[in-house]
Protein backbone atom coordinates (compact mmCIF):
# COMPACT_ATOMS: atom_id res chain seq x y z
CA UNK A 1 0.00 0.00 0.00
CA UNK A 2 0.93 3.15 -0.51
CA UNK A 3 1.91 5.80 2.11
CA UNK A 4 -0.42 7.96 0.08
CA UNK A 5 -3.09 5.20 0.24
CA UNK A 6 -2.33 4.48 4.03
CA UNK A 7 -2.92 7.48 5.71
CA UNK A 8 -6.11 8.03 3.55
CA UNK A 9 -7.23 4.97 5.34
CA UNK A 10 -6.57 6.14 8.42
CA UNK A 11 -8.46 8.99 8.54
CA UNK A 12 -11.61 7.22 8.07
CA UNK A 13 -13.19 6.77 11.31
CA UNK A 14 -12.77 10.27 11.80
CA UNK A 15 -14.81 11.30 8.80
CA UNK A 16 -17.58 9.19 9.84
CA UNK A 17 -17.72 9.87 13.41
CA UNK A 18 -17.11 13.69 12.87
CA UNK A 19 -20.74 13.19 10.40
CA UNK A 20 -22.52 11.56 13.40
CA UNK A 21 -21.80 14.93 15.75
CA UNK A 22 -24.49 17.36 16.65
CA UNK A 23 -23.56 20.78 15.02
CA UNK A 24 -22.02 22.99 17.41
CA UNK A 25 -19.87 26.26 17.84
CA UNK A 26 -17.13 27.68 19.74
CA UNK A 27 -18.36 30.60 21.96
CA UNK A 28 -15.15 30.85 24.14
CA UNK A 29 -11.36 29.89 24.34
CA UNK A 30 -9.93 29.65 27.80
CA UNK A 31 -6.54 28.99 29.07
CA UNK A 32 -5.29 28.39 32.50
CA UNK A 33 -1.89 27.53 33.85
CA UNK A 34 0.51 28.45 37.29
CA UNK A 35 2.91 30.18 36.63
CA UNK A 36 5.66 27.81 39.08
CA UNK A 37 5.65 24.09 39.31
CA UNK A 38 5.59 24.78 43.27
CA UNK A 39 2.22 26.77 42.68
CA UNK A 40 0.60 23.58 43.50
CA UNK A 41 0.92 20.28 45.23
CA UNK A 42 0.51 18.31 42.04
CA UNK A 43 3.55 19.83 40.16
CA UNK A 44 1.89 21.86 37.19
CA UNK A 45 4.07 22.48 34.57
CA UNK A 46 1.29 22.65 31.68
CA UNK A 47 -1.01 24.64 30.06
CA UNK A 48 -4.34 23.82 30.01
CA UNK A 49 -6.81 25.02 26.90
CA UNK A 50 -10.76 24.99 27.12
CA UNK A 51 -12.81 25.23 24.16
CA UNK A 52 -16.71 26.11 25.42
CA UNK A 53 -19.55 25.74 23.05
CA UNK A 54 -22.92 26.88 22.53
CA UNK A 55 -24.19 23.38 22.68
CA UNK A 56 -22.64 23.42 26.52
CA UNK A 57 -19.48 20.69 26.05
CA UNK A 58 -16.19 21.90 27.08
CA UNK A 59 -13.06 20.24 25.21
CA UNK A 60 -9.87 20.01 27.04
CA UNK A 61 -6.81 20.72 25.24
CA UNK A 62 -3.09 20.62 27.12
CA UNK A 63 0.91 21.71 26.23
CA UNK A 64 4.16 22.93 28.09
CA UNK A 65 6.63 23.75 29.34
CA UNK A 66 5.67 27.63 28.77
CA UNK A 67 2.77 28.45 29.98
CA UNK A 68 3.31 31.88 29.65
CA UNK A 69 4.01 31.82 26.19
CA UNK A 70 1.74 29.66 24.71
CA UNK A 71 -1.44 31.19 26.60
CA UNK A 72 -0.64 34.59 25.18
CA UNK A 73 -0.47 32.89 21.41
CA UNK A 74 -3.50 31.02 21.86
CA UNK A 75 -5.12 34.39 22.44
CA UNK A 76 -3.92 37.11 20.71
CA UNK A 77 -3.08 34.27 17.28
CA UNK A 78 -5.22 31.22 17.08
CA UNK A 79 -8.32 32.48 19.19
CA UNK A 80 -9.81 34.44 15.94
CA UNK A 81 -9.74 31.18 13.97
CA UNK A 82 -11.45 29.33 16.76
CA UNK A 83 -14.32 31.44 17.70
CA UNK A 84 -17.28 30.65 15.59
CA UNK A 85 -15.61 27.29 14.53
CA UNK A 86 -17.14 24.18 14.08
CA UNK A 87 -15.22 22.01 16.39
CA UNK A 88 -15.90 18.71 14.49
CA UNK A 89 -14.07 20.18 11.44
CA UNK A 90 -10.68 19.12 13.52
CA UNK A 91 -8.23 18.27 9.86
CA UNK A 92 -9.67 21.90 8.54
CA UNK A 93 -8.83 23.59 11.86
CA UNK A 94 -5.61 22.39 12.06
CA UNK A 95 -4.72 23.32 7.89
CA UNK A 96 -5.88 26.79 8.77
CA UNK A 97 -3.62 27.24 12.25
CA UNK A 98 -0.56 25.51 10.33
CA UNK A 99 -1.01 28.18 8.04
CA UNK A 100 -2.13 31.00 10.12
CA UNK A 101 1.12 30.38 12.02
CA UNK A 102 3.27 32.19 9.63
CA UNK A 103 5.07 28.82 8.07
CA UNK A 104 6.99 29.15 11.47
CA UNK A 105 5.56 25.41 11.68
CA UNK A 106 8.57 23.08 12.03
CA UNK A 107 8.59 23.75 16.12
CA UNK A 108 8.84 25.63 19.04
CA UNK A 109 5.49 27.59 20.69
CA UNK A 110 3.11 27.28 17.60
CA UNK A 111 3.69 23.77 17.20
CA UNK A 112 2.68 23.63 20.53
CA UNK A 113 -0.34 25.52 20.68
CA UNK A 114 -1.43 23.73 17.76
CA UNK A 115 -1.28 20.17 19.41
CA UNK A 116 -3.35 21.86 22.46
CA UNK A 117 -5.89 22.95 20.65
CA UNK A 118 -6.07 19.66 18.25
CA UNK A 119 -6.43 17.90 21.70
CA UNK A 120 -9.13 20.12 23.23
CA UNK A 121 -11.03 19.41 19.32
CA UNK A 122 -10.82 15.58 19.47
CA UNK A 123 -11.71 15.54 23.20
CA UNK A 124 -14.75 17.70 22.13
CA UNK A 125 -15.55 15.43 19.43
CA UNK A 126 -15.34 12.38 21.58
CA UNK A 127 -17.89 14.44 24.25
CA UNK A 128 -20.36 15.32 21.37
CA UNK A 129 -20.82 11.79 20.36
CA UNK A 130 -21.04 10.22 23.81
CA UNK A 131 -17.54 8.38 23.21
CA UNK A 132 -14.37 7.91 24.01
CA UNK A 133 -11.79 8.97 21.49
CA UNK A 134 -9.96 5.47 20.96
CA UNK A 135 -13.47 4.63 19.25
CA UNK A 136 -12.80 7.29 16.86
CA UNK A 137 -9.42 6.21 16.12
CA UNK A 138 -10.56 2.11 15.36
CA UNK A 139 -11.29 0.80 17.92
CA UNK A 140 -9.20 -1.18 20.65
CA UNK A 141 -6.37 -2.57 19.23
CA UNK A 142 -4.75 -3.11 22.88
CA UNK A 143 -7.01 -3.24 25.47
CA UNK A 144 -4.20 -2.85 27.53
CA UNK A 145 -1.37 -0.72 27.02
CA UNK A 146 2.41 -1.95 28.19
CA UNK A 147 4.14 0.82 30.46
CA UNK A 148 7.82 1.43 31.54
CA UNK A 149 8.75 3.62 34.40
CA UNK A 150 10.26 7.11 33.97
CA UNK A 151 12.61 7.65 37.44
CA UNK A 152 10.99 11.47 38.34
CA UNK A 153 11.94 12.52 41.53
CA UNK A 154 9.87 10.49 44.17
CA UNK A 155 11.83 8.74 47.12
CA UNK A 156 14.83 7.60 45.40
CA UNK A 157 17.60 8.73 43.81
CA UNK A 158 18.13 5.94 39.89
CA UNK A 159 22.00 7.42 40.24
CA UNK A 160 22.57 6.02 43.78
CA UNK A 161 19.30 3.56 44.06
CA UNK A 162 17.71 2.27 41.24
CA UNK A 163 16.81 -0.79 42.45
CA UNK A 164 14.80 0.61 45.23
CA UNK A 165 12.57 2.42 42.15
CA UNK A 166 12.54 -0.64 40.38
CA UNK A 167 11.48 -2.34 43.08
CA UNK A 168 8.89 -0.50 44.07
CA UNK A 169 7.42 -0.21 40.58
CA UNK A 170 7.62 -3.83 40.06
CA UNK A 171 5.98 -5.13 43.63
CA UNK A 172 3.24 -2.74 43.40
CA UNK A 173 2.45 -1.99 39.46
CA UNK A 174 3.80 -4.97 37.68
CA UNK A 175 6.19 -2.78 35.77
CA UNK A 176 9.32 -4.54 34.13
CA UNK A 177 11.24 -1.20 32.36
CA UNK A 178 12.78 1.33 34.27
CA UNK A 179 13.95 4.57 32.01
CA UNK A 180 17.27 6.54 33.66
CA UNK A 181 19.74 9.60 32.15
CA UNK A 182 23.10 9.08 34.02
CA UNK A 183 24.58 10.31 31.42
CA UNK A 184 23.58 13.77 31.49
CA UNK A 185 25.64 14.86 34.60
CA UNK A 186 28.71 14.51 32.60
CA UNK A 187 26.94 16.11 28.99
CA UNK A 188 26.47 19.42 31.82
CA UNK A 189 29.84 19.02 33.50
CA UNK A 190 31.59 19.00 30.02
CA UNK A 191 29.06 21.10 27.97
CA UNK A 192 28.04 18.41 25.56
CA UNK A 193 31.61 18.64 23.87
CA UNK A 194 32.89 15.40 24.95
CA UNK A 195 33.06 12.27 27.09
CA UNK A 196 35.97 10.91 29.20
CA UNK A 197 36.12 7.08 30.30
CA UNK A 198 35.93 8.42 33.77
CA UNK A 199 32.63 9.69 32.95
CA UNK A 200 31.37 6.80 31.27
CA UNK A 201 32.43 4.44 34.10
CA UNK A 202 30.71 6.89 36.41
CA UNK A 203 27.30 7.09 34.19
CA UNK A 204 27.50 3.29 33.80
CA UNK A 205 26.88 2.72 37.80
CA UNK A 206 23.26 2.49 37.90
CA UNK A 207 23.17 0.67 34.64
CA UNK A 208 25.49 -2.19 36.12
CA UNK A 209 23.98 -1.71 39.59
CA UNK A 210 20.49 -2.69 37.49
CA UNK A 211 21.44 -5.72 35.50
CA UNK A 212 23.43 -7.14 38.79
CA UNK A 213 20.53 -6.95 41.32
CA UNK A 214 17.68 -8.28 38.16
CA UNK A 215 19.59 -9.85 35.35
CA UNK A 216 17.31 -9.99 31.96
CA UNK A 217 14.16 -10.17 34.36
CA UNK A 218 12.99 -6.37 33.61
CA UNK A 219 14.44 -3.64 30.60
CA UNK A 220 16.86 -0.74 31.00
CA UNK A 221 16.36 2.32 28.74
CA UNK A 222 18.68 5.04 28.47
CA UNK A 223 17.48 8.42 27.63
CA UNK A 224 20.07 11.10 26.74
CA UNK A 225 17.87 14.53 26.15
CA UNK A 226 19.92 15.16 22.44
CA UNK A 227 22.62 16.22 24.75
CA UNK A 228 25.94 14.36 22.98
CA UNK A 229 27.30 15.09 19.22
CA UNK A 230 28.08 11.81 17.02
CA UNK A 231 31.11 10.88 18.37
CA UNK A 232 30.74 10.45 21.58
CA UNK A 233 27.51 9.38 21.28
CA UNK A 234 29.43 6.12 19.94
CA UNK A 235 31.45 5.97 22.59
CA UNK A 236 28.81 6.03 25.12
CA UNK A 237 26.72 3.46 22.81
CA UNK A 238 29.31 0.68 22.59
CA UNK A 239 30.20 1.19 26.42
CA UNK A 240 26.69 0.13 26.89
CA UNK A 241 26.28 -2.92 24.48
CA UNK A 242 27.28 -5.50 26.89
CA UNK A 243 24.09 -4.49 29.20
CA UNK A 244 21.71 -4.74 26.57
CA UNK A 245 19.75 -1.56 27.14
CA UNK A 246 16.33 -1.69 24.66
CA UNK A 247 16.93 1.31 23.32
CA UNK A 248 19.01 4.74 23.27
CA UNK A 249 16.91 7.97 23.38
CA UNK A 250 17.24 10.75 21.19
CA UNK A 251 21.19 10.45 21.57
CA UNK A 252 21.62 13.82 19.06
CA UNK A 253 20.16 16.96 18.39
CA UNK A 254 17.10 16.24 15.83
CA UNK A 255 17.51 17.15 12.09
CA UNK A 256 20.24 15.57 10.71
CA UNK A 257 19.30 12.52 10.28
CA UNK A 258 22.44 11.32 8.33
CA UNK A 259 24.27 11.72 11.73
CA UNK A 260 21.65 9.33 13.03
CA UNK A 261 22.14 6.95 10.78
CA UNK A 262 25.91 6.79 11.07
CA UNK A 263 25.18 6.54 14.53
CA UNK A 264 22.38 3.60 14.19
CA UNK A 265 25.19 1.84 11.95
CA UNK A 266 27.94 2.02 14.59
CA UNK A 267 26.03 0.22 17.75
CA UNK A 268 23.97 -2.85 18.08
CA UNK A 269 21.48 -1.32 20.70
CA UNK A 270 18.39 0.49 18.95
CA UNK A 271 17.75 3.68 18.60
CA UNK A 272 14.68 5.72 19.92
CA UNK A 273 14.23 9.07 18.17
CA UNK A 274 11.62 11.82 17.80
CA UNK A 275 10.34 13.34 21.26
CA UNK A 276 11.61 16.51 20.73
CA UNK A 277 10.44 16.38 16.57
CA UNK A 278 7.04 18.04 15.65
CA UNK A 279 4.92 17.17 12.68
CA UNK A 280 4.65 14.39 9.69
CA UNK A 281 7.09 16.16 7.67
CA UNK A 282 9.96 15.88 10.23
CA UNK A 283 8.92 12.20 11.13
CA UNK A 284 9.30 11.36 7.23
CA UNK A 285 12.52 12.68 6.74
CA UNK A 286 13.17 10.50 10.26
CA UNK A 287 11.72 7.06 8.76
CA UNK A 288 13.57 7.86 4.94
CA UNK A 289 16.89 7.12 6.97
CA UNK A 290 16.27 4.40 8.71
CA UNK A 291 17.96 5.08 11.96
CA UNK A 292 15.68 4.36 14.14
CA UNK A 293 14.08 1.36 15.18
CA UNK A 294 11.61 2.98 17.68
CA UNK A 295 9.61 5.55 16.86
CA UNK A 296 8.44 8.26 19.50
CA UNK A 297 6.62 11.79 19.81
CA UNK A 298 4.97 13.53 22.21
CA UNK A 299 0.98 14.81 21.16
CA UNK A 300 1.38 17.47 22.81
CA UNK A 301 4.67 18.94 20.87
CA UNK A 302 4.07 17.11 17.58
CA UNK A 303 1.14 18.84 16.37
CA UNK A 304 -1.60 17.16 18.47
CA UNK A 305 -3.52 13.41 18.16
CA UNK A 306 -4.28 14.64 14.44
CA UNK A 307 -0.89 14.54 13.81
CA UNK A 308 0.36 11.74 16.12
CA UNK A 309 -1.77 9.16 13.94
CA UNK A 310 -0.53 9.84 10.98
CA UNK A 311 2.77 9.53 12.62
CA UNK A 312 1.90 6.20 14.09
CA UNK A 313 0.55 5.55 10.74
CA UNK A 314 3.63 5.86 8.65
CA UNK A 315 5.98 4.09 11.02
CA UNK A 316 3.46 1.66 10.67
CA UNK A 317 3.96 1.55 6.82
CA UNK A 318 7.85 1.04 7.99
CA UNK A 319 6.89 -1.58 10.08
CA UNK A 320 7.85 0.16 13.23
CA UNK A 321 6.66 0.26 16.57
CA UNK A 322 5.77 4.00 18.22
CA UNK A 323 6.67 4.96 22.27
CA UNK A 324 4.72 8.03 23.20
CA UNK A 325 6.55 9.86 25.34
CA UNK A 326 4.52 11.02 28.03
CA UNK A 327 6.26 13.01 30.77
CA UNK A 328 4.32 16.23 30.99
CA UNK A 329 0.96 17.18 31.66
CA UNK A 330 -2.24 14.47 33.09
CA UNK A 331 -3.61 14.82 29.42
CA UNK A 332 -0.54 13.65 27.46
CA UNK A 333 -0.73 10.60 29.33
CA UNK A 334 -5.02 10.56 28.60
CA UNK A 335 -5.03 11.28 25.26
CA UNK A 336 -1.52 9.20 24.25
CA UNK A 337 -3.16 6.29 25.89
CA UNK A 338 -6.21 6.67 23.87
CA UNK A 339 -4.03 6.65 20.44
CA UNK A 340 -1.95 3.88 21.45
CA UNK A 341 -5.44 1.92 22.51
CA UNK A 342 -6.28 2.29 19.38
CA UNK A 343 -2.75 1.56 17.00
CA UNK A 344 -1.89 -1.39 16.04
CA UNK A 345 1.93 -0.59 16.33
CA UNK A 346 2.63 -0.33 19.72
CA UNK A 347 5.54 -1.32 21.75
CA UNK A 348 5.54 0.60 25.12
CA UNK A 349 4.39 3.91 26.81
CA UNK A 350 5.91 5.85 28.90
CA UNK A 351 4.63 6.75 32.71
CA UNK A 352 6.17 7.94 36.03
CA UNK A 353 5.55 6.35 39.47
CA UNK A 354 5.55 10.16 40.66
CA UNK A 355 2.41 10.96 38.69
CA UNK A 356 0.29 8.04 39.24
CA UNK A 357 0.89 7.97 43.20
CA UNK A 358 1.34 11.45 44.31
CA UNK A 359 0.36 14.31 41.58
CA UNK A 360 -2.33 12.82 39.80
CA UNK A 361 -4.46 12.11 42.73
CA UNK A 362 -4.34 15.73 44.28
CA UNK A 363 -6.03 17.08 40.96
CA UNK A 364 -8.28 14.31 39.31
CA UNK A 365 -10.86 12.41 40.13
CA UNK A 366 -10.48 9.44 38.09
CA UNK A 367 -6.39 8.99 38.57
CA UNK A 368 -5.24 6.32 36.40
CA UNK A 369 -2.88 3.84 38.26
CA UNK A 370 -0.75 0.81 36.25
CA UNK A 371 -1.69 -2.70 36.90
CA UNK A 372 0.54 -5.72 35.84
CA UNK A 373 2.53 -3.18 33.98
CA UNK A 374 -0.02 -2.17 31.86
CA UNK A 375 -2.83 0.28 32.12
CA UNK A 376 -6.21 0.54 30.20
CA UNK A 377 -7.89 3.85 28.41
CA UNK A 378 -11.07 5.17 30.44
CA UNK A 379 -14.50 4.54 29.10
CA UNK A 380 -15.59 8.04 29.53
CA UNK A 381 -16.37 10.35 26.03
CA UNK A 382 -13.88 12.21 24.96
CA UNK A 383 -10.28 11.23 26.59
CA UNK A 384 -12.00 10.49 29.97
CA UNK A 385 -9.62 13.30 32.63
CA UNK A 386 -12.25 14.48 34.78
CA UNK A 387 -10.31 17.15 36.57
CA UNK A 388 -11.25 17.97 40.44
CA UNK A 389 -13.66 21.24 40.32
CA UNK A 390 -11.62 23.18 43.21
CA UNK A 391 -8.52 22.88 40.53
CA UNK A 392 -9.93 25.06 38.58
CA UNK A 393 -10.48 27.72 41.40
CA UNK A 394 -7.27 27.51 43.10
CA UNK A 395 -5.75 30.12 44.15
CA UNK A 396 -2.46 30.32 42.03
CA UNK A 397 -4.01 29.29 38.90
CA UNK A 398 -3.83 31.93 36.08
CA UNK A 399 -6.94 32.18 33.94
CA UNK A 400 -7.27 34.05 30.32
CA UNK A 401 -10.64 34.08 28.31
CA UNK A 402 -11.29 35.24 24.89
CA UNK A 403 -15.00 35.10 23.46
CA UNK A 404 -17.06 35.70 20.68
Amino acid sequence: MRRRDFLRSALLPLARAAQAAPPARVTRVETCYWPSRDDAPFWPHWVWLRLHTDTGHVGLGETYPYGEVEASLVHTQAARTLLGADPRDIERIWADLYHTFDYRISGGAEMRVLSAIDLALWDLLGKLLNTPVYRLLGGKSNPQVRLYNTCFPLRWDFHKEPEKIMAEVLERYGIRAIKIWPFDVAARRNRRQFITQADIDEALAPVRRLREVYGEKIEILMEFHSMWNLTAAIRIARALEPYRPMWLEDMLLPGNFHQYRQLAEATSIPLTIGERMAGRYQFLQLLEARAAKFVMFDVCWCGGLSEARKIAAMADAYQLPIAPHTAGGPLLFYASLHLTTAAPNVWIQESCQRFFERDWPAMLENPLQPRDGAISAPELPGFGMVVKPEVWQHPKIVRRVTEA
